[in-house]
């Protein structure tokens, strides 16, 4: 399940079906690359995150992967507009 707060800042890109697939799907429109692993338990317990996300030179640890999608694919939006709209 997805905060509010990571709900709203999908809305405010368009992105209105908040599934698994429907996140990575929408990561991988705007991302050329990235990679998800699913961590162990020993390593999810001393990190406190089922999953992590690595994309570029950023992580994005998460509970879920639809999490991880969501995470990434924020900042990916929020990087494409910064670079679009730079400030005036």
């Amino acid at each position: 399940m997805l905060s509010e707060e990571l709900r709203s800042q999908l809305t405010h890109y368009g992105i209105t079906d908040f599934a698994e697939v429907a996140l990575r799907e929408a990561l991988e429109a705007h991302a050329p690359t990235y990679t998800l692993i699913r961590l162990a338990p020993w390593p999810a317990r001393r990190w406190k995150c089922n999953y992590r996300l690595m994309l570029g030179d950023a992580i994005y640890d998460s509970q879920s992967a639809a999490e991880a999608y969501a995470l990434a694919l924020c900042a990916t939006l929020d990087a494409a507009s910064t670079i679009e709209q730079p400030d005036q």
